[in-house]
């Protein structure tokens, strides 16, 4: 006999969720993770008694109710308002575009003004239908915002010129003629109070969690381990790459800790000039209201993916799309796993929206309706 009837793989959001809702109807679970730590890529450690966001800043925001009642369960959010600021050569400008952006630019004081300002500034582009992502954000926003605040951001995302993109990548540009720096329209917003770690600790409760864990070596060595498997892993590893390798783009972070109270004065600072290597700095006490003696900062670097490295991001182009289903149609004829997650589904996912998918999952797998 198993001796689990879940065997979950990956103790980030959707493993967490899944394992909880499994304790609550009395289904053993055994949850795993490759990395020596829960939390997947949320994961937060305490540095300086600052809690440091390890794979990048995660503000939690959604307009999800019971996502929002849920999460609740775990954690006490503060009132974090997501309020970046870009940085281009010697020139400081709110994120996103909103009037403060527009009046420090062009020293418009009206929407009328900056409207006027950004319909000049497309018409002179003579753009007809774009071919590629740089004539698509030219003849959505003009010159200025494009060079500034788009063009080399975007290029050190992907690791390749504007020109060189597709136009599909940017649909529209999220304009706003009014002063209101807070980046997210969702109606919920902050970070727990005391981490992320916490949180999915809390999630996780009683369930047997084994660390430095690899699936395919602990199946290997107890191939009945359990009755079911919940894979949150790359979908294409599961099957030893066999029809090809599925892509990302990855990130690299240089931390470190500065003996001043206050490097930046904000949580997230966007550096948009191409020739600045990385895409931005977190200052980690910033998302909470931090007032200790030191700070610690994260510069972040967007990087080639291969394989070893974190993949962050699914490229969903027509290769890995095409690649993506093939693997797909292989998993609908597995018995006993089921793939999920950002890695198991291809797919990037904000927190709110892989905690809902998780919701989802939990009700196709145990009955459970996680309603408002």
């Amino acid at each position: 006999m198993s001796k689990y009837d879940y065997l979950v793989v990956g103790a980030g959001i959707t493993g967490a969720v899944f394992a909880h809702e499994a304790a609550k109807v009395h289904k053993s679970c055994l949850v795993i993770d490759r990395r020596p730590h829960i939390a997947g890529n949320i994961y937060t450690k305490p540095v300086e008694g600052i809690n440091v966001h390890v794979y990048g800043a995660h503000i939690f925001h959604t307009s999800i109710r019971r996502v929002w009642n849920y999460v609740n369960q775990f954690a006490e959010f503060n009132n974090y308002i997501n309020s970046p600021v870009a940085i281009y050569k010697d020139e400081l400008y709110n994120l996103p575009f909103n009037m403060n952006t527009f009046a420090e630019m062009w020293g418009v004081k009206t929407p009328a003004e900056a409207k006027a300002h950004i319909q000049k500034q497309i018409d002179a582009e003579h753009i007809g239908t774009p071919q590629n992502l740089e004539e698509q954000a030219l003849s959505l926003g003009g010159r200025d915002i494009y060079e500034k605040l788009i063009k080399g951001y975007t290029e050190k995302q992907w690791g390749r010129d504007c020109t060189q993109l597709p136009a599909s990548i940017i649909k529209r540009l999220p304009f706003r003629f009014r002063f209101d720096n807070n980046y997210f329209n969702d109606r919920w917003q902050g970070i727990p109070m005391g981490g992320y770690t916490k949180m999915i600790e809390r999630m996780l409760g009683d369930t047997e969690v084994r660390l430095n864990c690899e699936y395919k070596d602990l199946i290997a060595k107890e191939p009945d381990i359990a009755d079911r498997v919940i894979y949150c892993g790359p979908i294409d590893e599961f099957y030893d790459y066999k029809l090809g390798r599925l892509e990302y783009r990855s990130l690299r972070f240089e931390s470190e800790i500065l003996d001043e109270e206050n490097h930046q004065g904000n949580a997230v600072v966007n550096y948009t000039a191409r020739d600045v290597p990385y895409t931005r700095i977190i200052e980690h006490k910033h998302f909470e209201f931090g007032t200790q003696p030191k700070t610690v900062i994260t510069r972040e670097y967007p990087a080639d993916w291969k394989p070893g490295d974190e993949p962050y991001y699914p490229i969903n182009d027509d290769r890995n799309t095409a690649l993506y289903t093939k693997y797909e149609d292989l998993a609908k004829g597995e018995g006993k796993v089921v793939f999920a997650g950002r890695l198991g589904g291809y797919k990037y996912y904000d927190m709110d929206k892989a905690m809902d998918a998780a919701f989802d999952l939990v009700e196709r797998e145990l009955g459970v309706h996680i309603g408002e």
